[in-house]
């Protein structure tokens, strides 16, 4: 016995490079599940508070006068947009809305070779924007696929926008941040 334990643990023997894989796959298939599980936990969330957000501002904000929030500088008010940042591109929603399904898609498939959590959270942002715009241009008025975006976040000088844009844009800024860093979602460092 104490003669076979010592033919395994040698590093020349034949079989012992191939059972270090398994278990170091093993140990990191949990490790990359628990950041697909954070990537969608963050996605959930970001999604649920849009959409509350959403249906607050449809039940008690449309039709009204805007609300200030910090005098001039922040008001909340009921918008609806059919186009994309700043109202840019109203004529092409349906394009909007196949960009936003194809994010999504991405996202998911990315989320495989996820190892890293921050890119985990920067992917779940995304994802819970992403979706969260999608829903307003697949059900809101004037139908689906072309659904205008409930807006009412309203800065002075700025354009009006919503949660799951601001998710979208924190989620961005991050990857940009990780990117520079050099740190790739598979959890690998590179230095360029």
């Amino acid at each position: 016995m104490a003669e076979a334990e010592s033919v395994i643990g040698t590093p020349d023997s034949a079989g012992a490079e191939d059972s270090a894989v398994p278990e170091e796959r093993a140990e990191e298939r949990p490790r990359g599940r628990r950041r697909i599980v954070a990537l969608f936990v963050v996605a959930v969330l970001a999604y649920l508070i849009d959409l509350g957000s959403k249906i607050v501002v449809v039940e008690k904000l449309e039709g009204r006068e805007p609300i200030k929030v910090i005098g001039d500088l922040l008001r909340f008010e009921a918008i609806r947009n059919p186009g994309a940042a700043f109202g840019m591109g109203e004529a092409f929603t349906i394009v909007f809305t196949c960009i936003a399904a194809a994010v999504i898609v991405v996202i998911i498939r990315l989320a495989r070779k996820l190892y890293s959590l921050p890119w985990a959270i920067a992917l779940g942002l995304l994802l819970g924007g992403a979706l969260g715009n999608l829903t307003d241009r697949l059900f809101r008025s004037p139908g689906a696929f072309e659904g205008a975006v409930v807006d009412f976040i309203a800065p002075a000088h700025f354009a009006v926008f919503n949660l799951a844009d601001s998710a979208i844009v924190c989620g961005g800024i991050l990857i940009v941040i990780l990117s520079f860093r050099g740190l790739d979602p598979d959890g690998t460092i590179h230095k360029d």
